[in-house]
């Protein structure tokens, strides 16, 4: 490492950073920052830093983290900010500053092709479409020309085929060293370079998944590690709740009957039990879809379960798992294929006995149905005490967003993670506010709940799109709200309408920025992560607050909870939620110095009701009209 390097010579004005790279502005906010996490590694803190837009929180982490030499761990909130770090800002760090850094990327298991796969359903592939069988020998060839393994490196497969499943791996399905492939497995070479590497980037779904179901092979970092950093770390209760629980689709056993089959036909058992107990599970699994009702819904469990038709599917399955658990039990010891299902059923038999048995004290218990499938949850009420325990371990521990605090306050995120005892920072944004953006909240609106409130928020904003050419962002709480939007708007403007589905985020991110005068209608997805520079957006349009769905089970068993220990949901719990998605959409509009434009919140409660000033006191400080 260069001994003359240190954050003030790379971050300070006139530094390394402005000398070499473009456009690059010093930043008070931003050396604040650094200097911050630097303390915190030296000491082994923990930390919450909310760092505004603007800030350059990516430079101010990872500076620190390079030159105080340790090993270091990132987790990000998307695959695509996983891609950036390591792709771009990495790299550019290291030529920067003249470092050798030897970093690696890891992703899910499911990102990464799985040999085995693709050879186990070449034979089986007589069910198949075409299509499926063309993309499978694409796969094929490809697999000899990659390095990595990425399905991310793929741009002759759509993101939706029916081909990934068949072609990557799970927990449960991978045959781990009794592979053939093991040696040569891209997941393997992927975790093997993360071992030998200084800084790590992963993302937040990996590290709860890999830690908490102490998945082989990751294990063995962690504690490796010096320092875990979380970027974008308001993402993390939910996703803690989520692999804190338990969980079981229909698709994992479907998978499960399917390898089986597939298992069994490699192993030349054309007529044997396996493959009719397998048939006879999907099907089985099919019908209880169906006695789930037509619409997809997340409700809570006991609101259903009672019904004769599921208890019979029910009682039916864990007949048909208990044959399939039998049969290849029987050839589990010849076939290291057959072997695997068997292990796997193993697993997913107790799992189905325990999330359609009776609801645990202190858990969610719901479910929620898809086109085709349908998953039962059990979730955590309260993960605090289990995630106190995993940032016990003595190094050090950073937290950063633009949105963790509600108004000054991060207890919110304190309490829900157990950080009791964390250090925070709040790092106010250098982009001039007052004079960059315009906060406008239309008066004469009915209130959200009313039948016609969306045909009046938009015959109050299509002046505002015209005064603007297009270039804006109009962003909803709800699908049925966004479809409701554009059936009104397909007549009433001229400028090009792009809808949120109609293709993959980032190819229609990239058709609103060639366009250059688009509207682009989304929900939450493109609340965040969502990075448009210049005019091209000026101006982002919210249908109303982001309170949760008032029906989600999930919040409704929370808040149930709160108020029998005293609590007070909505303050507590749902208000500071709604005002941490709502910086986040609002965070759209100013990201450069010399963007500007106008924010328009189309919710007459910012006005009306009294927890409006707390939203508003919680948003940067902007001229106001209505």
């Amino acid at each position: 490492m260069n001994i003359n390097l240190s954050i003030q010579s790379i971050l300070s004005e006139n530094g390394i950073l402005q000398q070499n790279l473009p456009n690059c502005n010093y930043r008070s906010s931003q050396l604040q920052m650094a200097e911050a996490i630097a303390n915190a590694i030296e000491n082994k803190q923990k930390i919450l830093i909310e760092a505004a837009t603007g800030t350059g929180k990516t430079f101010a982490y990872l500076i620190p983290a390079i030159l105080a030499g340790k090993k270091i761990l990132i987790s990000t909130g998307t695959k695509n900010l996983q891609d950036q770090l390591f792709k771009k800002d990495i790299p550019q760090l290291a030529k920067i500053l003249k470092l050798l850094i030897k970093a690696a990327l890891l992703k899910g298991r499911s990102n990464y092709l799985c040999k085995h796969r693709i050879e186990l359903h070449q034979s089986d592939n007589k069910f198949f479409s075409k299509q499926l069988i063309s993309e499978l020998y694409r796969l094929k060839i490809w697999q000899n020309q990659t390095v990595q393994g990425d399905k991310a490196e793929i741009n002759f497969i759509a993101e939706n085929s029916e081909v990934w499943p068949l072609v990557t791996s799970t927990k449960d399905n991978c045959l781990g060293q009794e592979c053939d492939y093991y040696k040569k497995c891209f997941l393997v070479q992927a975790r093997k370079k993360a071992l030998e590497a200084d800084i790590i980037v992963i993302n937040h779904h990996l590290f709860f998944a890999d830690l908490l179901v102490k998945e082989e092979g990751f294990g063995e970092l962690l504690p490796e590690v010096d320092v875990v950093i979380f970027d974008e770390a308001h993402q993390l209760p939910e996703i803690a709740s989520m692999f804190l629980g338990e969980s079981l689709g229909s698709r994992r056993i479907i998978e499960l009957a399917k390898d089986s089959i597939a298992e069994a036909i490699n192993a030349g058992l054309k007529d044997h039990q396996i493959l009719s107990c397998s048939d006879k599970l999907q099907k089985t699994l099919a019908e209880m879809r169906i006695n789930l009702g037509n619409e997809l819904v997340k409700k809570p469990w006991n609101q259903i379960c009672h019904k004769k038709a599921l208890q019979d599917n029910i009682g039916q399955i864990k007949l048909h798992l208990e044959e399939l658990r039998c049969a290849l039990e029987i050839m589990a010891s010849i076939h290291k294929g057959i072997a695997a299902c068997y292990e796997r059923i193993l697993e997913i038999e107790n799992l189905f006995k325990t999330v359609t048995a009776a609801n645990a004290k202190n858990t969610i218990h719901w479910y929620e149905t898809f086109v085709k499938t349908f998953v039962i949850h059990l979730t955590p009420l309260d993960i605090a005490v289990e995630m106190e325990k995993i940032f016990s371990k003595n190094m050090c521990w950073i937290f950063t967003s633009a949105t963790i605090a509600v108004k000054d306050s991060f207890d919110f995120f304190k309490v829900r993670m157990g950080l009791q005892d964390a250090c925070n920072l709040q790092i106010q944004s250098h982009y001039d506010y007052l004079n960059q953006a315009t906060l406008y909240l239309p008066d004469g609106l009915p209130e959200p709940n009313e039948p016609h409130y969306i045909d009046s928020i938009v015959a109050k904003v299509i002046p505002i799109i015209e005064s603007y050419q297009g270039r804006t962002f109009f962003l909803f709480t709800s699908y049925s709200a966004l479809n409701q939007a554009a059936k009104i708007l397909e007549n009433k403007i001229h400028y090009p309408l792009l809808i949120q589905g109609q293709k993959p985020k980032q190819a229609l991110l990239q058709d609103f920025i060639s366009l250059g005068n688009a509207v682009l209608l989304a929900t939450s997805s493109f609340w965040e992560g969502v990075d448009v520079k210049g005019e091209t957006l000026s101006c982002v349009i919210i249908d109303k607050l982001p309170f949760a769905a008032p029906n989600d089970p999930v919040l409704q068993a929370r808040i149930n909870a709160m108020r029998q220990q005293g609590q007070d949901p909505f303050n507590d719990f749902q208000l500071p939620q709604a005002v941490i998605a709502l910086k986040q959409g609002v965070g759209r509009l100013i990201r450069d110095e010399n963007d500007t434009g106008m924010i328009v919140l189309c919710d007459p409660r910012l006005k009306t009701k009294p927890y409006g000033k707390v939203f508003l006191e919680s948003l940067p400080k902007m001229k106001m009209f209505s």
